[in-house]
């Protein structure tokens, strides 16, 4: 009898039950079973997790699978492969020979091979005369063979679970998405509501979501968000409803409740009327003239005083300090970031705070302080608007508010010199501000 052998030491090892362990591992498989390897091989890379495999030891699998001449294993033919240390290193990418072991014990450890060795601890293959192998010692795949429905199971799981992961993912991506929308929509529309406490419970549970979630924690968060969902949309349903029903309910949603006949607005629209109908020379130290300055910051906190609360310290003593305040105010009036940049943006940063702190100071006239901000912006991108009027019809109210307080029976009102706050108004601001109101 002829013999071919191929022999490479790997280390002097302990005999192994040979032919006892091979009638094991082929009574456990099914007769006739015949399964392609690679097919298979795929199966076992996509449950790897589950079946305790690495990277580096489906690396090696790969390689003694490479070595079996057939596409299909099958308990017909030998399933013991004997390469050589080289060969199997070679083809595992040059992996070195300490890293070979410690993952060819992982593949033993996890039921995908069995270790065939020879009495001497060589691996090789014995042949007959007509070339077939008679006995072979090396690494023996009838484990895949008899284990390939339940590698097959194992990856439909892990697909499912992937498959679960995203749409989780998904959806909470959209949850996320429409709830800011909404929340931003309902604060700009001015939709009665408590945003605030909605804002909170929103960050409460995009808080919980760590930097990797597993799929229960992903689908947890989803249900939290949806009832957040569910009661937004409600909110923002039950306003489109009221508003259609109400036909003196502007459609923009964007009302105005004002009962005082001398307001800012109403100040400004008549500004406005004025500027456009033209004046004369003389009327240079009118109002139609005082858009073509600055405002002094004096005068602006001393018309809105309100904004001060917002500054740190309470105090403002420069323009840094009344934006900084403005910053704060504009979430406690509703106005959404976008609203604020348009404003920015079309006014400047300067006056588009002065027109929040006026905005502020007569918070409880304007429903809804997002909307009027812009449009306000609307009207300044096509120059018709200005902070002047807004201030001077602050201050022309206080002047009035001062007098009434001052004047008692049989005393003069001296409010023309000094306002409240201690500035002094010019005669020219003066005969405006005292002007008949037309």
């Amino acid at each position: 009898m002829q013999t071919h052998i191929t022999t490479t030491p790997f280390g002097r090892r302990p005999m192994s039950l040979g032919l006892m362990a091979s009638q094991v591992a082929a009574k456990s498989m099914p007769e006739g079973a015949a399964v392609e390897k690679w097919k298979v091989f795929r199966s076992i890379r996509e449950a790897r997790d589950l079946i305790g495999a690495t990277d580096r030891s489906l690396a090696i699998l790969n390689a003694l699978l490479s070595f079996h001449p057939d596409s299909e294993l099958s308990g017909e033919g030998t399933l013991i492969v004997w390469p050589s240390n080289e060969q199997l290193m070679a083809r595992a990418n040059g992996m070195p020979p300490t890293t070979l072991r410690r993952h060819l014990a992982v593949l033993v450890d996890c039921g995908l091979i069995v270790r065939r060795d020879s009495p001497n601890g060589k691996r090789f293959a014995r042949k007959g005369r007509g070339g077939q192998v008679e006995q072979a010692y090396g690494f023996d795949l009838s484990p895949i063979v008899a284990r390939a429905e339940e590698f097959e199971q194992l990856a439909e799981a892990v697909q499912a679970e992937k498959k679960a992961f995203k749409v989780a993912k998904e959806r909470l991506t959209l949850l996320r998405r429409d709830v800011v929308k909404m929340i931003d929509a309902g604060i700009e529309e001015g939709v009665p509501g408590n945003w605030g406490r909605v804002q909170q419970i929103y960050q409460e549970i995009i808080g919980r979501l760590p930097r990797s979630a597993p799929r229960q924690v992903l689908e947890s968060l989803c249900e939290d968000l949806h009832e957040l969902w569910t009661e937004v949309r409600d909110i923002l349903e039950s306003f489109t409803k009221t508003e259609k029903t109400d036909a003196n309910e502007s459609h923009s949603g964007r009302h105005i409740q004002n009962s005082n006949p001398d307001s800012i607005f109403e100040s400004e629209q008549r500004f406005r009327k004025e500027g456009e109908a033209g004046g004369s020379a003389e009327e240079n130290d009118n109002l139609r003239s005082l858009p073509k300055r600055e405002l002094p910051l004096g005068i602006v906190l001393d018309a809105c005083p309100d904004i001060a609360d917002m500054a740190q310290g309470g105090e403002i003593r420069h323009w840094r300090d009344f934006l900084a305040a403005a910053e704060v105010a504009r979430p406690m009036l509703g106005v959404s970031p976008s609203a604020w940049r348009e404003a920015c943006e079309a006014m400047g940063e300067v006056q588009a705070a002065i027109t929040l702190a006026a905005i502020l100071q007569r918070s409880d006239q304007i429903s809804s302080a997002g909307g009027y901000l812009r449009s306000l912006t609307d009207k300044a991108r096509e120059g018709q608007f200005s902070t002047w009027p807004m201030v001077m019809a602050l201050l022309r109210a206080k002047l009035d508010a001062d007098k009434k307080a001052a004047r008692a029976p049989g005393e003069t009102s001296d409010a023309g010199k000094a306002g409240e706050g201690g500035w002094e108004v010019s005669d020219a601001l003066l005969k405006t501000l005292k002007k008949p109101k037309s």
